[in-house]
């Protein structure tokens, strides 16, 4: 028999108590993990971003061996990670790699069960990038219409998810010298970009002007209550880049074109401002919403004259600042 004093519980209760331990120490070490794959991903993407595949590869591969230990060898949270070690390996020449992540990626995207069209786009999307750079140009074209109907059904027509398909596909119709497809789209591109930057910078506005005290560029988590002013979160870093770096190629076609269009140089330009801004960089948004401006003062449609004035009204408003 027990002795007296002892309590029948406390077995039970110090077992209960090491359950507990061994699960918290569990779960922290897979927060941790998923931690350091975003960080090893977002990394990876960065020197992609900076044309440096080379030093990309590395941290991608520490993404997918990390995302294999918590997720498992075939799950679809691989794919991202699959996808950029291909990128980065087309970027530095290795094209049979790069085939070889790519087909890791479709297999796990046929194998899962209502794989979203979210997940579906992206593959597309660098299955398109891997045929345009093997020169399959009417492959890579079917593909990033695939990436472009998937983006659509997910995120919306108009979306700037669906902006980036349009974009390669512009490219493509550009080596092409197919200039009359590849400039509509371009413009499409543009549109896109525009009309979700106009209404980040009026839903800034309207922050501002419920909370005259604070500066645009608090970088503030509360900013972020309004859905459709991403880019004042720290969260919204890739769709930043991806502005930037899309929205300066084509306003690099645009001006290194043989016939000279104003108008559309104009709009990326206004697209480029309105991008500045709403990260912080004044100098960088003045230069281009002057440039903007005195593009489209001679042109007999001036709609977007009143637009671009506000802006650079906006901005005289306030005082310049580090990024």
């Amino acid at each position: 028999m027990p002795a007296a004093d002892s309590n029948p519980l406390q077995g039970k209760t110090a077992g209960r108590q090491g359950w507990w331990r061994r699960e918290s120490h569990s779960l922290i070490g897979v927060h941790a993990q998923k931690y350091i794959i975003d960080l090893a991903y977002s990394t990876a993407r960065e020197f992609v971003w900076d044309g440096k595949h080379q030093e990309a590869i590395p941290a991608a591969l520490h993404a997918l061996r990390l995302s294999t230990e918590v997720y498992g060898s075939n799950s679809v949270q691989l794919v991202p990670a699959y996808l950029l070690l291909a990128e980065a390996s087309t970027g530095v020449g290795r094209l049979p790699e790069a085939s070889k992540y790519l087909s890791q990626a479709q297999w796990i995207v046929l194998t899962t069960p209502d794989c979203g069209a979210a997940v579906q786009c992206k593959l597309h999307r660098s299955l398109g990038l891997f045929c345009t750079a093997e020169g399959n140009f009417e492959q890579a074209l079917y593909h990033l219409a695939n990436d472009i109907y998937l983006a659509s059904s997910a995120f919306g027509l108009k979306s700037v998810e669906a902006s980036g398909g349009y974009f390669h596909m512009a490219n493509v119709f550009f080596r092409q010298n197919k200039m009359d497809i590849a400039n509509s789209l371009y413009a499409e591109v543009t549109d896109i970009w525009r009309a979700f930057l106009l209404k980040s910078v009026q839903a800034q506005e309207r922050i501002l002007e419920s909370r005259p005290e604070m500066s645009p560029f608090t970088g503030d988590e509360e900013v972020g209550e309004d859905h459709m002013n991403r880019f004042t979160l720290r969260a919204a870093e890739a769709q930043r880049a991806e502005a930037i770096r899309v929205l300066s190629a084509v306003l690099d076609v645009r001006e290194q074109a043989p016939k000279q269009r104003p108008g559309e140089t104009a709009g990326v330009l206004h697209a480029l401002a309105m991008l500045y801004y709403l990260t912080g960089d004044l100098p960088k948004a003045r230069e281009a919403g002057l440039r903007a401006f005195h593009l489209l003062k001679p042109l007999p449609r001036q709609e977007s004259l009143e637009t671009i004035g506000h802006l650079l009204e906006l901005m005289n408003s306030q005082p310049s600042c580090p990024k």
